[in-house]
């Protein structure tokens, strides 16, 4: 009687390695840095949220005017009247670009899915940095400030800022198959961190001169990635007359490995069931409609889960310079500089899951844990004292088993739900399957940021903390069908393991 596929089944490492070229290599390097760009210019606003809410108010409150005809500054800059209601502005700002970033995401999936990603990725890229450069740069040189002008813009970028998760996922799910696909999405995930990381370090780089010179940094630099990104990436294997990626793996021996993590509860079905996929590879696969991706297995449970973890995720984004500013006093650009430390904790915490996931074939269980673990590390940052040592530590901590989990719904399980079996040989599943996903996550984000200026303005700081637990605690809750069927397939593989030897 042959043994079940899991009781032989390869490590993941030599089914990734075996099939890894310098084409796998540079398209790794370049959706990595293309998100982490994007993610730069995104993450400014958040770094210099001191000084332009500085800048909306009155000159008398405004410690970076110039001297020189203060009046006229004045006039033409005072949107508030007080700190209080420029913060609020700014929070407002936030909901609106997660909410059309979330309504972009849902549309570029689908048009990622019909056109060349390439071509989608670049376009978005270019015209984002100049919209941020028109918001950032522009605005202040001119002496231009509207609210109006400053939401229209926002709505913009956030439409052009969804292009990118969708088609890079999709590309990298393209080239990289089950073999390892926690341990390299884990990795590469990393991209938004990085990113956060090189947007902090250059506004604080250029910040002494003015916020604008951030902004413009910042675009620039993402301009020149689009263009890149246009002539240089390769969207899938077959650009380059390279097999596709579902060809390889029905070809390896590692074909349980292949299967999706979120697949059949029939642990133990015979090694002829895992392959389904269609001997025909002249015909051109059809891209999947949205209806159809919402109801494959799994995707509506981790889009809620991921609703929830985000709006965490993207406050600690949004909202943690400025809460070291105005909670403990640190000068912007030592906060800009010290919350480098959350996403390294989740760049660690991304990598470590997603190869202990690969492991265990099963990627809720270790979301699960990491989660119950970040409940305790977001109680004990909120009682951070004043020290930089300590609240860096505690950051990293948190970010760690925060970001991690994040990471890991974004990208490795994102691309598992858009390649699973009801859609092998469709890798058109995929942009759309992540923009679902990602897109949820951003309407509950969106919805965070104004929840967290709100209950700042009224309740103070260690209740947005509280706000940040009851989020993270119904995280689990919305994958723990995932989490209960995952343990019983793990139990029931142990137990084939021992009654094989």
């Amino acid at each position: 009687m042959a043994l079940p596929g899991i009781l032989w089944r390869q490590p993941a490492n030599r089914g990734l390695m075996s099939h890894c070229t310098h084409h796998h290599i540079v398209v790794f390097l370049l959706t990595f840095f293309s998100y982490s760009l994007l993610h730069a210019s995104r993450k400014t606003f958040s770094n210099v949220k001191v000084s332009i809410s500085s800048q909306w108010t009155p000159s008398c409150l405004n410690s970076t005017a110039p001297e020189l005809r203060p009046y006229e500054l004045w006039n033409s800059s005072h949107l508030f009247p007080n700190a209080e209601e420029a913060t609020l502005f700014v929070g407002t700002l936030d909901t609106i670009f997660l909410f059309s970033y979330a309504v972009g995401l849902f549309v570029s999936g689908i048009v990622g899915d019909r056109l060349n990603l390439r071509w989608v990725l670049s376009f978005g890229m270019c015209s984002s940095a100049l919209v941020v450069f028109f918001f950032g740069t522009l605005t202040e040189w001119l002496h231009f400030y509207n609210k109006w002008f400053y939401c229209c813009l926002w709505v913009v970028n956030g439409l052009l800022q969804s292009t990118g998760w969708p088609c890079v996922v999709a590309v990298m799910g393209n080239w990289f198959g089950k073999a390892g696909r926690g341990f390299v999405f884990g990795l590469w995930s990393a991209c938004a961190s990085v990113g956060n990381i090189l947007g902090a370090f250059l506004a604080s780089c250029v910040l002494s001169y003015g916020y604008e010179y951030a902004f413009l940094v910042t675009a620039s630099v993402q301009f020149a990635g689009g263009v890149v990104v246009f002539f240089g990436l390769l969207t899938s294997p077959k650009e380059v007359g390279l097999p596709e990626l579902g060809a390889i793996e029905d070809d390896s021996v590692e074909e349980d490995a292949n299967r999706p993590l979120m697949g059949s509860d029939d642990a133990d079905d015979d090694d002829q069931n895992y392959s389904i996929q269609e001997t025909d590879t002249d015909n051109q696969p059809k891209a999947i409609d949205f209806f159809q991706a919402c109801c494959l297995p799994g995707v509506v449970l981790y889009s809620l889960a991921y609703a929830c973890l985000k709006m965490v995720n993207y406050s600690f984004f949004f909202w943690l310079p400025f809460y070291l500013s105005n909670n403990f006093g640190w000068k912007e650009a030592e906060a800009d500089q010290l919350s480098i430390w959350y996403d390294v904790g989740g760049i660690i915490g991304g990598t470590i899951q997603g190869l202990i996931s690969d492991v265990l074939q099963k990627r809720a269980p270790v979301l699960a844990i990491s989660l119950l673990f970040a409940v305790g590390s977001l109680f004990g940052y909120s009682r951070s004292p004043n020290s930089k040592p300590i609240n860096a530590v505690i950051m990293a901590i948190t970010g760690f088993f925060i970001g991690g989990p994040s990471n890991m719904i974004s990208s490795a399980i994102s691309a598992d739900l858009g390649r699973q079996d009801l859609v092998k040989g469709s890798s058109e599943a995929l942009a759309t399957v992540t923009g679902i996903v990602d897109g949820t996550g951003s309407i509950g984000a969106a919805v965070g940021q104004y929840l967290v200026s709100l209950i700042q303005e009224n309740l103070g700081w260690m209740w947005v903390f509280y706000f940040f637990i009851l989020m993270t605690s119904s995280t689990v809750l919305f994958i723990s069908p995932l989490i209960v069927r995952e343990i019983k397939l793990l139990l029931h593989e142990q137990r084939l393991r021992m009654l094989a030897e």
